[in-house]
């Protein structure tokens, strides 16, 4: 299709003062300039996915879109000889999978992954991890309408807004499909941090609409993914997860969906990670938690419940262990102090709002601005934070393996202070690795 657009040249103005267009100091120009440039525009229009990658160090880029040939992840600057197969990654997919149980999406998908590069006789090679993950189970004319009009607190009318061109079946990169890359690359992520630092990533279900589980329930300690597996919805409490269940069924047989909150924990963080100021390793969590589709909300520790506590309340006292480890009593910091990990449990809650696609009558526009109502049809999930239990427990990881890499080059290149900093040695079983 021929672009619109015109290849005629720009005009433009250069500045008055002796610099010349290529930077002369001598020049006795004292006129203005025309400057033509040629722009180069290509012969199809196409977008640019700016903001599909995540860390510095740890780098994952994600591609693909809901209904197209499929999705998936490249994964750059994973360390060589960590032993990998896709059974790692496909543990952590099937919990995120569509079609798991009746408050989940009905659409079909095994989401069975693929490594096409980056690992070479069962171990990696430190060379870019390719992950693919086909479509198998694509209903492309179920978004026939919403080709048409913008479902309400969807994606579709900022997409247009911004690129002025979207895929229209199932949300394309908006779609929660997008968050497969994440997973996979989240289990690798995972993996690297339990063996070098015994670290545990456990997020669950805590909250379905007005269903909250109370936080004295759970013990952070002895918390196991069994418990949070044991049931349908990831609440590792069974009777609170029965009352969440009832509650996603009571909205799902009348086309409608709730929300909730995932809570999640880490164990044996290593202390120290994280930076001063702009690249506080809360900062990071909040960023990455809220890049997830649906995320509404982001609290760290004591959050807003915090800000009803007086300073002796809710600071936490230091002691020494029976190790002579600095301790603190309480956990009101979730874990981080100063933007630093200080090696007690992280914790943090993430929200997540009711699914915007539901099949009841809602009052809407049409991509050519007209009023109309739209009856959405498709697969979609009566709440969402069932299988966001997976995808939160990605992102922190990825913060974490992404934070581990840059502590470990910045402040472990040379013998560290041992009055103060823990030796970073790692836990990798030797004979695991293969040279």
């Amino acid at each position: 299709m021929a672009s619109s657009l015109s290849t005629k040249p720009f005009l433009t103005v250069t500045r008055t003062d002796s610099f010349t267009a290529f930077g002369s100091p001598n020049s006795d120009l004292r006129s203005l300039s025309t400057v033509y440039l040629r722009p180069r525009f290509p012969k199809k229009l196409q977008i640019v996915a700016a903001g599909s990658t995540y860390g510095n160090h740890f780098r994952v880029t994600t591609y693909g879109e809901s209904h197209g040939g499929g999705v998936g992840c490249v994964i750059d600057g994973c360390p060589p000889r960590i032993p990998l197969s896709e059974a790692d990654m496909q543990e952590d997919l099937d919990r995120r999978r569509p079609g798991q149980s009746r408050i989940t999406t009905p659409r079909k998908e095994t989401d069975t992954c693929k490594i096409f590069s980056g690992v070479s006789d069962g171990v990696t090679t430190g060379t870019p991890i390719h992950v693919f993950v086909p479509n198998t189970d694509q209903r492309g004319n179920d978004y026939s309408e919403m080709s048409l009009a913008y479902r309400p607190s969807h994606a579709d009318a900022t997409y247009d807004m911004k690129y002025g061109v979207r895929s229209v079946q199932g949300g394309g990169r908006s779609s929660a499909r997008e968050t497969i890359g994440r997973v996979a690359s989240g289990a690798v992520a995972k993996k690297i941090l339990k063996k070098f630092a015994g670290t545990e990533i456990l997020a669950y279900v805590s909250q379905v609409h007005k269903i909250i589980l109370p936080e004295d329930l759970i013990d952070n300690d002895a918390l196991t993914l069994d418990q949070i597996e044991s049931n349908i919805v990831r609440c590792p409490d069974p009777e609170y997860a029965e009352k969440m269940i009832a509650a996603i069924d009571a909205v799902r047989v009348k086309g409608d969906s709730v929300g909730g909150v995932v809570t999640c924990i880490v164990r044996n963080c290593p202390r120290g990670l994280g930076s001063p100021v702009f690249d506080k390793l809360e900062a990071e969590l909040a960023k990455a938690a809220m890049s997830l589709p649906a995320t509404k909300g982001f609290q760290f520790g004591s959050g807003f419940a915090g800000t009803f506590l007086t300073g002796s309340e809710h600071n936490d006292e230091f002691y020494i262990d029976q190790n002579g480890n600095v301790r603190t009593r309480t956990n009101r910091s979730g874990g981080i102090q100063g933007g630093i990990s200080n090696g007690e449990i992280i914790n943090m809650r993430v929200a997540f709002k009711p699914t915007s696609t539901i099949t009841k009558k809602q009052s809407t526009v049409t991509r050519d601005k007209k009023e109309t109502d739209l009856i959405a049809r498709g697969r979609h999930d009566p709440c969402v934070v069932p299988r966001a239990v997976p995808m939160v427990e990605a992102m922190v990881a990825l913060v974490l393996v992404d934070q581990l890499m840059a502590q470990y080059a910045q402040s472990n290149l040379f013998p560290v202070n041992l009055d103060f900093q823990e030796s970073m040695s790692a836990k990798l079983e030797t004979e695991e690795v293969h040279f």
